[in-house]
């Protein structure tokens, strides 16, 4: 058996089999989502560490890829659009972000056969976006007053959303009166949780109820597994329904996600501050990076495991990477050119945002790192080698799970 698939194999030890199963599949269909599932390889799949390490060090969702960035709705109810996932948080150097990011786009070309030139234009259009933010050293955010293209299209649809027909796609009313609710299960939203588990994120549920001003709000009706994502797929998650405002219609729904230590860990070249617990650094650098917070987050422990609390809204989507299905539908190739700049602006303000905070470079710092057009090279050709690589760990991998080496 090869190093890699032993990597493989160890990084995702003791996760809930029947989860794991589905993460392995999802990383066999492209090499696309073999990077989302794999952040804990990607140090050792950069080329020339050295001159990336003399990058500014930035704080960093540690995972950033074309599908962590959406929109979602912030703390004081208004939709915005940024980076959203900070599982694997941590003090990095800015060119280790850029590049992943980059390679991602790379990958994501592949599987829509965009020409050679194309792929060169859409990466040139996120590093211009990128270092033109820096060099105006202050950070912005996306919001649908401020944003343009894909984005702003996102924005618009997200606020017709009603959060009625949201919880109508994810649960059914039971009662002879209509009034209680109870999750769907349908085998790609979520999974059954076991009467076990009910009664362990009930009573978890009871306690932090009881820490907040109105405890009503988070009386639990039910409780499912979580199916999201890639990376974290076999990790313990549940969406957990909730009384919210009133029954039926005003019921919430919250994501209750185990916080595990970031999968960069191991590689990590910088300090890193020494935090409480793994769901404090999740959520205090969620709160350092997005301009606005998502709603009702939170650290929590759960019989000794660290939680990460936050709301589950009918708002949070992300922009498809598909030029094609665009073009179908009469849209130019500004779609994509659009995007690129969008994400570019998000990472820099995000970058911006951490400035001098434990360890991180000053904002001063990340300007001169953004008029320096030398970097540009460099990232160009680092995320290019970077994703010939993914690319051959992928076929060996898919190598491996056809001869049902993850069964």
């Amino acid at each position: 058996m090869s190093k890699l698939i032993k990597r493989i194999q160890q990084y995702n030890a003791g996760r809930e089999p029947e989860r794991l199963a589905m993460k392995y599949h999802n990383m066999r269909s492209s090499a696309f989502v073999y990077l989302r599932a794999t952040c804990h390889l990607f140090p050792s799949q950069l080329p020339e560490l050295k001159a990336l390490a003399k990058a500014p060090a930035v704080w960093s969702c540690g995972d950033l890829h074309l599908e962590n960035f959406g929109s979602y709705k912030g703390d004081n109810r208004l939709s915005y659009f940024d980076i959203n996932d900070f599982d694997e948080s941590a003090l990095i150097p800015a060119s280790w972000d850029i590049v992943r990011l980059l390679t991602s786009v790379r990958l994501a070309c592949d599987e829509l056969e965009l020409s050679a030139d194309r792929v060169r234009e859409l990466v040139d259009g996120l590093l211009d976006s990128y270092f033109q933010q820096l060099q105006r050293g202050s950070a912005r955010w996306l919001e649908r007053g401020t944003a343009t293209g894909p984005v702003q299209e996102l924005l618009a649809a997200v606020s017709e959303r009603k959060r009625v027909d949201f919880l109508n796609s994810r649960s059914k009313l039971t009662s002879k009166n209509g009034k209680k609710r109870k999750l769907l299960i349908d085998g790609k939203k979520a999974l059954d949780a076991s009467k076990e588990q009910h009664e362990q994120v009930g009573e978890f549920m009871d306690k932090f109820a009881k820490t907040q001003k109105n405890p009503e709000f988070y009386e639990v009706l039910d409780v499912a597994r979580r199916i999201a994502g890639n990376g974290s797929l076999g990790v313990d998650r549940f969406v957990v329904l909730v009384r919210g405002k009133g029954s039926p219609d005003n019921n919430y729904l919250l994501d209750l996600k185990q916080a595990i230590p970031s999968a960069l860990t191991t590689a990590l070249t910088h300090k890193q501050p020494k935090w409480e617990n793994e769901g404090d650094r999740v959520v205090a650098l969620t709160q350092r990076s997005q301009a606005v917070p998502v709603a009702f987050l939170h650290s929590v422990k759960m019989d000794d495991k660290n939680y990460v609390l936050r709301d589950l809204q009918p708002s949070a989507d992300r922009v498809t990477f598909a030029e094609k299905e665009k073009a179908n539908k009469g849209k130019d190739e500004r779609y994509l050119n659009d995007l690129m700049q969008a994400i570019g602006q998000c990472t820099a303000w995000s970058h911006l945002r951490g400035s001098g905070r434990q360890g991180s470079a000053i904002a001063d710092k990340l300007v001169a790192f953004g008029s320096n057009d030398s970097w540009k090279k460099v990232l160009r050709k680092a995320s290019a080698g970077c994703a010939e690589s993914i690319k051959d760990e992928w076929k060996t991998f898919s190598e491996a799970y056809d001869n049902k080496v993850f069964e």
